[in-house]
């Protein structure tokens, strides 16, 4: 009967109430009006930061109605059918009540709220309407209960009506405190503490924690906006006070708490998977893991690509029930995307943006909004000065600051970039603090996707502090956040060669990979997969003994990331025949052509199909003659050819008239051909 939705999963101010069904019966009514008012008076010992006197005095109202309301089920009366359209009524209007309490207290969402007050002030007002319209056409006189409980009634019937739920001047001197702070911003003036002190102070934001998940709300609400296509109205002001929040975060708060403890950030990432079955993360149609899920009215989860081509090809079913759908309408499934998000992120899976989410790509480049742009240069001002001359607690809080923003936004990395924040980091970087030698490293490998800071970090001698974490940083966390610096500094040319001619690199990134962490492994894989884009960094990486281990993991990993880089990296060390003789004689075939034949991974099983050709072309046609023995291997190929991408079906192509000439011409007892930079390796 109750409409139930979850507040996380409800954006804010939408309230997708129901009607009741028209055929139940009035007792059935009577108990969810009953379950629904006590639901609302539990709000009495809520705090709200916006519309207080509002939702209290709407509290109080529905209180009176909900004494009314069980009297008459104590009564045990017989209701008439004629109650019905007003239980109804009321039912509908408690629902919208309900919800309008849920976001006045949301976590994370004071700041929005306040800003939504004389809109929330406007909805107060029309539903006590609503419930005043409920209560004129209820037959009282068919109803036996006290007289004074039915003189209650009437006098809230008359308060609704005329009762006045206005915008709260409190709210709006609060308001014109922010606006001011704002307009400052947006021409560059540093804001005075106090006001920002006064609007916070206000808010009951009190701890950096708190202030921190009114962060991530207005994360979510730009995701929504963003999602929104041409309707981005509330862009620009999200924007701003996101810049507004982000610098009250690191101005205002001396000292992160709670949920940014030492350990608990990747704990509550772990809490989040437990129980999880990485099936349901997959799209029903693709099967592979989604990128931008999107709910259909079956209620069913697809990718946006896979569902889009669907309905595009005419159909109008739901493609896992066959359900015929009432309409085509499709909702993003964020808190799905979040939790798909922690999932790639702790099973080192990259999490890659679907088409539709890189149309806005270039809006991350800026900040969307003056406020916000001036906000973030002033923090980022703010949080070099920390960095370079702040007590061993002001640094703390600094570099982890910095490690959270430079993770959000390309125009973020672009402002610490630009304000110096390379030099401390490496600086920071010898600490004998694990948390902060942490925190640097992160904020550090976050930052060297920016093109500039790559040369800021080798110009400033910073390969040799990072390679000395990788080798023996104070926790693993920070070799590993070591070990992607150095792929992200090796996508440059002379930058890859300066790193694969230090002798304790590859050493240490082979350390990562024969370790337990899948993490340490992936980022160490990249790392060598990006240097073996330098020619001369391939012998170092054989004489290493790489290959027996990655073999290994082809069999022994559950990882379908850490097979994918595995199988990346083998196929790029096949395309020299050394690093074929050594594949061969470590018996990798019979798991490439496994993989090939059972991964849901599309590049998995494309680098399976370049690591055979490669092998096919170097290995000559010893291999070639042991390929043509596998009874599933042209299934898979051809599969490619149809499933897989361009490039993963020019291969197959390519793979498989190598195999058919090769069977064509033993058939027929002639001399098998010399293939293409054929060179005969024995095969174990």
């Amino acid at each position: 009967m109750i409409k139930q939705q979850s507040v996380s999963s409800r954006r804010i101010l939408n309230f997708p109430a129901v009607h009741p069904c028209t055929a139940i019966a009035p007792v059935t009514l009577l108990r969810s009006l009953i379950a629904l008012a006590n639901e609302i008076c539990g709000y009495r010992s809520k705090f709200f930061a916006s519309n207080n006197r509002n939702a209290r005095e709407s509290i109080r109202q529905i209180g009176v109605l909900l004494v009314f309301l069980e009297e008459i089920q104590e009564s045990e009366s017989e209701l008439q059918e004629s109650v019905v359209p007003s239980f109804s009524g009321l039912h509908l209007a408690f629902q919208k009540v309900l919800y309008l309490l849920e976001d006045c207290t949301r976590e994370g969402a004071r700041l929005w709220m306040l800003m939504k007050s004389e809109r929330v002030a406007n909805q107060f007002q029309v539903l006590h309407r609503s419930i005043a319209t409920a209560l004129d056409i209820l037959p009282l006189g068919l109803i036996e209960v006290p007289v004074d409980l039915r003189d209650h009634v009437e006098l809230v019937m008359r308060q609704a009506r005329k009762s006045r739920f206005d915008f709260d001047l409190d709210d709006k001197q609060i308001i014109g405190v922010l606006k001011s702070v704002l307009n400052a911003l947006k021409i560059g003036v540093v804001p005075d503490r106090d006001l920002l002190k006064l609007v916070i102070d206000y808010l009951r934001i009190r701890r950096w924690s708190t202030c921190n998940k009114e962060v991530k709300f207005l994360e979510s609400e730009m995701e929504f906006e963003i999602l929104q296509e041409d309707k981005k109205t509330e862009l620009e002001t999200l924007r701003s006070l996101m810049g507004f929040i982000c610098y009250c975060r690191c101005v205002l708060f001396d000292i992160v708490d709670g949920e940014a403890s030492r350990q608990s950030e990747g704990k509550s990432s772990s809490e989040m998977l437990v129980g999880l079955n990485p099936d349901d993360l997959r799209c029903p149609i693709s099967l592979e893991i989604m990128v931008d899920p999107l709910t259909i009215s079956s209620g069913h989860t697809y990718d946006r690509f896979s569902i889009m081509k669907w309905f595009g090809a005419g159909n109008s079913t739901c493609p896992k029930t066959g359900e015929k759908l009432t309409n085509t309408e499709m909702v993003p499934n964020l808190a799905l995307r979040r939790l798909i998000q922690v999932y790639c992120y702790e099973n080192c899976i990259p999490f890659v943006e679907s088409g539709h989410r890189n149309r806005h790509a270039t809006r991350a480049v800026l900040a969307g909004s003056l406020a916000a742009e001036n906000a973030m240069k002033m923090v980022t001002n703010f949080l070099v000065g920390m960095l370079e001359s702040g007590t061993e607690k002001e640094k703390n809080k600094a570099v982890y600051e910095t490690r959270l923003l430079s993770k959000t936004s390309i125009f973020n990395r672009s402002c610490l970039v630009e304000a110096g924040v390379v030099p401390p980091l490496l600086k920071l970087l010898l600490s004998t603090d694990s948390w902060m030698q942490e925190n640097a490293s992160a904020s550090l490998l976050n930052l060297s996707k920016n093109s500039e800071s790559k040369a800021l970090i080798v110009n400033n001698g910073g390969l040799e502090f990072i390679v000395d974490v990788l080798k023996k940083g104070q926790g693993l966390e920070a070799s590993q956040h070591a070990a992607g610096v150095l792929f992200y500094i090796a996508s440059i040319e002379e930058y890859r060669k300066l790193i694969g001619e230090n002798p304790e690199v590859i050493p240490a990134l082979m350390k990562l990979i024969k370790g337990e962490a899948n993490r340490g492994k992936k980022n160490a894989l990249v790392a060598i997969f990006g240097l073996l884009a330098h020619p001369q960094n391939h012998s170092r990486v054989l004489a290493s003994g790489i290959v027996p281990i990655l073999v290994n993991l082809l069999e022994s990993s559950d990882a379908e990331d850490i097979i994918t880089d595995s199988l990346a990296v083998l196929a790029t060390l096949a395309e020299s025949s050394d690093g074929t003789t050594a594949i061969l004689r470590n018996g990798a075939l019979d798991s490439i052509m496994e993989i090939l034949s059972s991964s849901t991974s599309k590049a998995g099983k494309e680098y399976c199909s370049a690591l055979l050709l490669a092998l096919c072309r170097n290995g000559g046609t010893n291999v070639v003659a042991l390929l043509v023995k596998s009874p599933s291997l042209m299934g898979s190929l051809y599969s490619q050819i149809s499933e897989g991408t361009p490039r993963a079906s020019k291969k197959a192509s390519t793979l498989i008239r190598i195999l058919q000439e090769f069977v064509e011409i033993r058939s027929s007892g002639l001399k098998a051909p010399v293939l293409p930079q054929e060179r005969f390796v024995n095969v174990w």
